[in-house]
Parts: C-alpha cells; sequence; structure tokens
C-alpha cells in the first residue's frame, strides 16, 4: 500500500508549521557577531561558553525588545546558534579527509557550480534540476535546528533551505514507493578522501517515504543567510534534525524513490554500530560510548541528549510499535 501524499503533506503543514523568509530578511553575520559582543559585554557568555537552556529568561531582561526579536539567535529550547566559525570548521566529510578541522581548507576548490540533481525512480514525474531550479522554484525557508552527531558532539544551526515534501509531491511518489534514497556526488579529483579504499563510495543514503515527507526534513542550501559553505554539504544537502548527523548527506546529486530499504553508507560498514534509522536516542548507547549526554561545541562541560534530539512531538509517531532499541 502507498502513501497518501496529500494527506501526509496536509496533517504536516498544520502539525509543523514553519515561517518563509527571504534571504534580505535573514540576519546577516556581522549583525549576529555584534549581537554576541553585547551580551558577552552583558554577561550572558563567559569565554567560549554558553548558558544552559535557562539563560534565554535573564538574557531578554537583559537586552532591548527590538534585540530580542533579532530572527536568529536562540533555537526553540532556548540555546544560542553556533558561530559561522564552528559551523564551517568543524565538520565530518569523509570524502575530503577524516579530520574534521581539515575539510575546510581541502573543500575550498570544490567546484558546485554548474550543479544538478536527478530526482528518479518510482515516481511519475522524473526530472533533473540545476540547482538554480531549486533555490527559485521552491520556497526557501529559515529553520533553527540542533544537530546531534552521533560521536556525542552538538551545534544549534541557522540552515536556510526547503521542505524535502515539496520537492517529492512535484515528482509524484507512485504506490511502490516506500523509500528514498539519496547519493553524494563522486568526484575523485577534487574530493582526495575518495581515495580511500576502505569505504563503500559513493555515500548513500536513506528514509523512509514517511520519514522523508515529515515537515522537518528539509534540503538545506545554505546557512546564515549565505550559500552553503564546500565544507558543509554545498551547495545542497539532506536534514533532518532528529536523526543522527550522518544521515544528513551532504552535495547531493541524486535522489531515488524505491521500493526496497536502500544500502546506507555508514550501515555498510558497521551494521552494528549505524543502524538504517539512527534517531538520536539517549537510551541506547553507541557500542563505544554512551549516547546519554553530548558536548555542544562552544560549552566547557556536557548537556544530557533528548529523545529524538528534542523533536519528539513531530516525529515519534513514526516509529510507534518499534522497538527503538533493536530497530535503530
Amino acid at each position: 500500500m502507498g502513501y497518501d501524499l496529500a494527506h501526509i503533506w496536509n496533517t504536516m503543514k498544520n502539525k509543523f508549521k514553519s515561517i518563509p523568509v527571504k534571504s534580505s530578511e535573514i540576519t546577516p553575520y556581522s549583525q549576529y557577531v555584534s549581537r554576541r559582543e553585547f551580551l558577552k559585554t552583558a554577561g550572558v557568555f563567559s569565554g567560549a561558553a554558553a548558558l544552559a537552556a535557562c539563560a534565554p529568561k535573564g538574557i531578554q531582561s537583559a537586552i532591548s525588545e527590538k534585540e530580542a526579536a533579532t530572527p536568529y539567535a536562540f533555537d526553540e529550547l532556548g540555546d544560542p546558534v553556533n558561530s559561522l566559525d564552528d559551523i564551517a570548521h568543524y565538520n565530518n566529510f569523509y570524502e575530503f579527509t577524516e579530520d574534521k578541522e581539515g575539510v575546510a581548507r581541502l573543500a575550498q576548490e570544490f567546484t558546485t557550480r554548474p550543479w544538478t540533481v536527478d530526482v528518479y525512480g518510482l515516481v511519475r514525474n522524473p526530472k533533473t534540476y540545476g540547482i538554480e531550479d531549486l533555490l527559485n522554484k521552491f520556497t526557501q525557508e529559515e529553520r533553527i535546528y540542533r544537530l546531534r552527531c552521533v560521536e556525542a558532539w552538538s551545534m544549534v544551526v541557522p540552515w536556510t533551505g526547503f521542505s524535502l515534501a515539496s520537492l517529492l509531491r512535484e515528482a509524484d511518489p507512485t504506490s511502490d514507493a516506500k523509500y528514498v534514497r539519496f547519493e553524494t556526488i563522486h568526484r575523485p579529483e577534487e574530493m582526495p578522501g575518495l581515495k580511500s579504499p576502505f569505504y563503500p563510495w559513493p555515500y548513500q543514503e536513506g528514509l523512509r517515504l514517511d520519514e522523508a515527507l515529515n515537515e522537518l526534513t528539509i534540503l538545506a542550501t545554505g546557512l546564515y543567510g549565505l550559500p552553503m559553505p564546500n565544507q558543509d554539504g554545498a551547495p545542497i544537502r539532506l536534514i533532518a534534525p532528529w536523526k543522527y548527523g550522518f544521515k544528513s548527506i551532504k552535495s547531493i546529486v541524486r535522489i531515488e524513490l524505491v521500493a526496497e530499504r536502500p544500502a546506507t553508507f555508514w550501515n555498510t560498514v558497521n551494521a552494528k554500530e549505524y543502524g538504517f534509522y539512527s534517531n538520536v536516542n539517549p537510551q541506547r548507547p553507541h557500542p563505544r560510548w554512551s549516547q546519554a549526554t553530548e558536548r555542544r561545541i562552544g560549552e566547557f562541560g556536557r548537556r544530557s541528549t533528548l529523545m529524538f534530539n528534542g523533536y519528539a512531538e513531530q516525529v515519534a509517531h513514526l516509529y510507534e510499535g518499534m522497538d527503538l532499541i533493536k530497530e535503530y
């Protein structure tokens, strides 16, 4: 039995609303830096460490109403977004290197124009989109999401992008489509990490179709109101914020609708450590470390990890009846 796309789309639109923003309305990074400096002088930040989630109550009394209305300073739990420097210089992108702090340097010359994304498989309207088509055709929205890495570190990132569901609606999956498979570009001449023989290149990921249609799921095309940095997955990447970060595949060139669960990169490498779903779950430890706590980049201490990374209200219903320890 196939999915009723119209029903799912309308249900999720009513349950989780987001506000489209124009690029001109997004806070410039320079303004964000000024705001951050203001908060430092107000005693809100100490060194590189931000206050815990309860801090915004104090912040609101320390700054003007205009400052408090800045389009993005905090996520919905009250945590400040990470700096652009954090987000752009601490990355996992094995196609370039396994060194997180070396990705930005090696990705500088990565070519992202021209760029096309093939949408095909079990769809009635297969199509190849240029990146400009995707930017112009689909309303770009701001989404402030927490990013939780399976390695137990996290960030808060102000993404720009569009709902994956809107693209899938245009592709019009057939009733046989049950999963969405994603594939990263394979360009060894520009991505030195692809020379490693230890990994099953190209990088592939997958979602169940109802996960892909969830309104939280976006195709991100930028951050901080800027085009996506090369090291963060330019020009287009997946974001599914209730899953560990490696599920959010970067530099996508193929999106295929399929009937059977697709093979995915890390599940292929080590299925005992990396499940197909890989939902953030503090109750299920990684075989080599606990997932109960995480280190937020920019903070000194550790914080408790939230089930589904804090997005349970929007996604828990997708997994009703599943054993989330065994079906990970």
